[in-house]
């Protein structure tokens, strides 16, 4: 099975405001095949410090129906270790979402490029931030 790049971020959301409202685009991305969501794990940091961590069917079914259609298979993948290094970074009274996801439109790429006979030399991801500062200073 080839595999595109896996990458994961960490979205911390103040006040413990976490509503779902990122889950539209999560399911177009999947829905189009742009992503694969390999895990989704929820983090509740109350203001005492108190954490509270949470894969997708153990959120209340308010807040997991925004999920409901997210294509993926969601769950298991972050171990314990990875989840209280992350935990640490969750400010008090916030809440985040932890995604882990296969860039699933390089898959046929790398297929593409091992069947060539190519090997990747390098790779690596620059900063939104960087791209449009250099875009800004072309006039682009």
């Amino acid at each position: 099975m080839d595999i595109g790049p896996v990458e994961y971020a960490v979205i911390a959301f103040p006040g413990n405001k976490f509503k779902g409202d990122i889950a539209p685009e999560l399911r177009r991305l999947t829905t189009e095949g742009v992503v694969r969501i390999i895990d989704l794990t929820f983090i509740k940091r109350d203001v005492d410090g108190t954490v509270e961590i949470l894969e997708l069917d153990a959120l209340p079914a308010d807040e997991a129906a925004a999920f409901a259609d997210v294509d993926g298979e969601i769950g298991g993948l972050l171990s314990d270790e990875d989840l209280a290094s992350i935990c640490e970074e969750i400010p008090p009274d916030s809440s985040a979402a932890i995604i882990v996801w296969e860039n699933s439109w390089a898959a046929r790429l790398t297929r593409a490029l091992r069947e060539a006979g190519g090997v990747l030399v390098a790779r690596e991801q620059v900063p939104a931030s960087v791209v449009a500062e250099d875009l800004a200073a072309i006039g682009q």
